[in-house]
């Protein structure tokens, strides 16, 4: 397997555990906030409009401004990272990290968590969707050749379909591929969702240190791939250096 391919699948599966465990960890301390699957706030709050059981509405209205809030701020960050030539994916790590550790520092203040939001649980909510779009805009816009992370009904719709046609045996080399490629998120996300409510019980909003140094791993690989590109375009520099110093004409003596 080349070296691309692996940190391709590395990314994959590290992003979509990171989402399922994020998105997860907000609905199990946050009155039931979905951070990631941000549309499936308005699920709820139709439910809470029909029938009325005192649920924070304000909280997951604000979610969706705050979600749209993250993505264009990634958007103009990241085409402001490319116009300047930037390796935009490593910067658009930090942005997520920032964004995740003011969300566990502020759910950490407002905690415990009682029956009703305080303006800290609601910050660290806000603040949590704006983390996750961030993430589903970088993904968007700089890992679109990997499946998509954050949201998974695509996921396993495209997964089932390449599946039956696996199955059947009526699948070419790239479907199979394809199958493969959907399958790792999709799993990876569902063990960071069962995870991220195990850890929440035990360690409250500091189990959002997990996806942070997952983050913190992720940096770290594309640090290696901006210093392999450096040493690249140095190597390049130094044989275009070297053509052009042959081609001289020599001097006579």
């Amino acid at each position: 397997m080349k070296r691309s391919e692996m940190r391709h699948k590395i990314q994959n599966s590290s992003l979509g555990f990171l989402a399922g465990y994020v998105d997860t960890l907000g609905f199990v301390a946050l009155f039931g906030l979905f951070t990631a699957h941000v549309t499936g706030n308005f699920v709820l709050i139709g439910a809470e409009m029909a029938h009325p059981q005192g649920g924070p509405l304000l909280l997951k209205i604000l979610a969706f401004p705050a979600f749209i809030f993250g993505v264009v701020f990634a958007r103009l960050f990241i085409a402001s990272l490319l116009k300047r030539g930037l390796h935009a994916l490593w910067y658009a790590y930090i942005l997520q990290l920032i964004l995740l550790i003011a969300f566990m520092v502020l759910g950490y203040l407002a905690s415990p968590i009682g029956t009703e939001p305080t303006l800290m649980a609601e910050l660290a909510g806000i603040i949590g969707a704006m983390a996750m779009g961030t993430h589903s805009a970088c993904g968007r816009l700089l890992l679109s050749h990997l499946a998509p992370t954050a949201m998974m009904t695509g996921n396993v719709t495209q997964l089932v379909i390449d599946s039956v046609d696996v199955i059947f045996g009526s699948a070419s080399e790239a479907v199979k591929q394809r199958c493969i490629k959907f399958l790792w998120p999709v799993v990876a996300f569902g063990v960071g969702a069962v995870g991220a409510a195990f850890a929440y019980q035990y360690a409250g909003f500091l189990a959002l240190l997990l996806p942070i140094f997952i983050l913190l791993y992720l940096m770290y690989i594309e640090r290696g791939v901006i210093k392999r590109l450096q040493k690249e375009k140095e190597r390049e520099k130094a044989q275009l250096a070297a053509k052009a110093e042959s081609g001289k004409p020599v001097s006579a003596s």
